[in-house]
């Protein structure tokens, strides 16, 4: 015997609202197995595919692809063998997915009590409506009596300079002293009339572009309004000379070890970042106020900003302090590689513990990058250019690099911050200095 079953968008992201359908890779009548692709989702973190928990044939596509789907609603429909029991009627709790399972889950046996009504999604501090409000009626603005512009205006001396100074005709003010006489009130009134008019929304126009705010940029904006206005921000600067850095990145380059290998100035910048870390632990943290504590992490969770079509992610190598130099040019390419490509796993987007940004790459010598929720510092890598600099008392054309350490000031201070910063130019600028503080 046949049955109907649901399949409900799942909660593949910790804390996930919503997703975007983005292509669907079944369609009503197709077969499909347990754990077949069947459509790909952007949450706010990355691109997801998920499988089928059924085997049998697709019955109906319920969403079309672009459209945002809540999660915990149905997406899409599939007739299977029911061996169990006849088919539920059409009131029948829909089996739930499980997200880490990825495996049907049965809804649990309810009492025979009045229902309770259904969870809906609401604001925080805003609890879900569930019976109809009643608006107050709109105050009407008094409407202004209309006034026939004359030839001249009865008004003190004192109020036509105001007028003056204001920009206002006079003529063109109602007036409501006695004997219509104009007041000082006349004049701001009709002034910030006017102030209202010019700042009034601009109409409908057909040549611009709108957007949806949804996915990763919508995320990237809510995250990086939180951090902007929850952390109090420090940015330190430094310039360093990276000339013995990019002659270490060549030699490398060489070498049969690194064959193969996508080497970069950002791998040793990285190298640089977690041995100053290794040094200076407590930047290796976040503050957690809900707590009352500061919480320091034994393992490095680097986040790598990466520019993709959707939007900034920040995907992040795990427990990156325990990799070597080799391992961490890998890393950094399968990082990358999968965020451009949409393909980032939902467990590299969170428990970050510290972040770099490469702007350099991007011709930009420096900037003032935007802590990571949850993160107590990041650091921006400048682009590396020829510059005059002094170098065993001699002006000389070196490889330099700016670098910018944004921290959380209330867990960081001046000298922790400015102690990390130096070190990782010290090490950029004498890179054998690692491994003595490896």
């Amino acid at each position: 015997m046949l049955a109907t079953k649901h399949f409900h968008l799942p909660d593949v992201c910790e804390g996930l609202t919503e997703a975007e359908i983005l292509e669907w890779h079944v369609g009503p009548g197709d077969p499909v197995g347990v754990n077949d692709i069947i459509v790909e989702i952007e949450t706010a973190k990355a691109v997801v595919e998920l499988p089928s928990p059924y085997a049998g044939t697709v019955a109906d596509v319920l969403c079309a692809a672009g459209e945002a789907v809540a999660v915990g609603a149905p997406i899409i429909t599939f007739e299977v063998e029911d061996d169990s029991a006849p088919q539920a009627g059409p009131q029948a709790a829909a089996p739930r997915l499980d997200a880490t399972q990825q495996e049907p889950v049965d809804p649990p046996a309810q009492a025979d009590q009045p229902s309770a009504p259904a969870r809906e999604p609401v604001l925080v501090g805003y609890g879900p409506a569930h019976a109809q409000t009643a608006r107050r009626p709109r105050k009407r603005k008094p409407e202004l009596q209309a006034v026939t512009p004359s030839t001249q205006s009865l008004a003190t001396p004192p109020v036509r300079k105001l007028a003056r100074d204001l920009g206002v005709d006079l003529r063109l003010v109602p007036a409501t002293g006695p004997s219509g006489r104009v007041t000082r009130e006349d004049v701001h009134r009709l002034a910030g009339q006017r102030a209202t008019a010019l700042n009034a929304p601009d109409l409908p126009r057909d040549d611009v572009v709108r957007t949806p705010i949804r996915g990763v940029r919508k995320h990237t904006a809510q995250a990086m309004a939180e951090s902007a206005f929850t952390a109090p921000h420090v940015t330190e600067w430094v310039t360093a000379d990276v000339t013995r850095s990019l002659k270490l990145l060549e030699r490398a380059r060489a070498d049969k070890a690194f064959e193969g290998v996508r080497l970069t100035p950002l791998c040793l910048v990285i190298k640089a970042a977690l041995t100053a870390i290794a040094r200076h632990p407590e930047i290796n943290a976040k503050w957690d106020a809900a707590a009352g504590e500061i919480v320091q992490y034994s393992d490095v969770n680097l986040g790598v900003a990466a520019a993709t079509p959707r939007g900034l992610v920040v995907p992040n190598i795990a427990a990156a302090q325990r990799l070597s130099l080799r391992e961490i040019a890998l890393a950094l390419t399968d990082l990358i590689d999968q965020a451009r490509a949409g393909k980032t796993p939902p467990e590299r987007m969170r428990n970050g513990t510290f972040t770099i940004t490469n702007i350099g790459v991007f011709g930009i010598d420096g900037g003032t990058p935007i802590l990571n929720p949850g993160e107590a510092a990041i650091l921006c890598f400048g682009q590396v250019r020829r510059t005059p600099w002094e170098h065993k008392g001699r002006i000389r054309l070196r490889d330099t690099a700016t670098l910018a350490l944004s921290f959380d000031h209330r867990l960081v201070d001046g000298e922790l911050g400015s102690l990390v910063l130096r070190d990782i130019a010290r090490f950029l600028e004498r890179p054998d200095l690692m491994v003595l503080h490896h």
